[in-house]
């Protein structure tokens, strides 16, 4: 591959990972650590991930337990939660906090659906995005002279299979993520 190519690979892969976090995002009715990422709280004036104040652990498929590593956060935490556009009603037992993840109702899987497409859509425009980019690259080089128009379809070629591969990607993880949400 060439350096072109490298770098429109680069650039798709972040496509990937943006979208494998978004999808982390989305409630499934399964516990899933990843729905507390972008919840901040208030420690001690500084906004910081919930992550890094404590253990979370899940100990069956539709309960999360956070236990601070420091108790004195806990209220913050609890308010943290409760703040945030999660939609759980965090129990707090004065040790650790509990979160029951109910299992979504059709019409909300429905929704759920619609918001992973929505997602994946995102992701493929972004992924034609950095084709748009690498081709505007190689077109530049080849009317500067530095590649003849041989290596300028060659390297389109290249370009263009390496989008249907991640474009399928994004297709492969819609489908799985879809089946998860569906799930009864």
């Amino acid at each position: 591959m060439s350096e072109y190519t490298d770098s429109a690979k680069e650039q798709m892969e972040k496509c990937i990972g943006a979208l494998k976090h978004n999808f982390g995002k989305v409630r499934t009715g399964r516990a899933n650590p990843h729905a507390l990422d972008d919840i901040r709280v208030d420690y001690y004036g500084v906004p910081t991930p919930i992550l890094q104040l404590a253990g979370v652990k899940v100990p069956e498929a539709s309960m999360l337990v956070i236990e601070p590593w420091d108790k004195s956060s806990l209220r913050a935490i609890e308010r943290a939660i409760m703040d945030s556009d999660l939609g759980i009603t965090p129990s707090n037992d004065g040790v650790c906090i509990r979160l029951p993840f109910p299992k979504p109702t059709e019409e909300r899987r429905r929704e759920l659906v619609k918001e992973c497409g929505r997602y994946a859509e995102q992701a493929k425009v972004a992924v034609r995005n950095a084709r748009r980019d690498a081709n505007e690259e190689v077109e530049f080089l080849e009317k500067e002279g530095e590649l003849t128009e041989d290596d300028l379809a060659r390297e389109k070629k290249a370009i263009q299979k390496l989008t249907d591969e991640y474009t399928a990607k994004v297709e492969e993880l819609l489908k799985t993520k879809t089946a998860e949400v569906m799930e009864i």
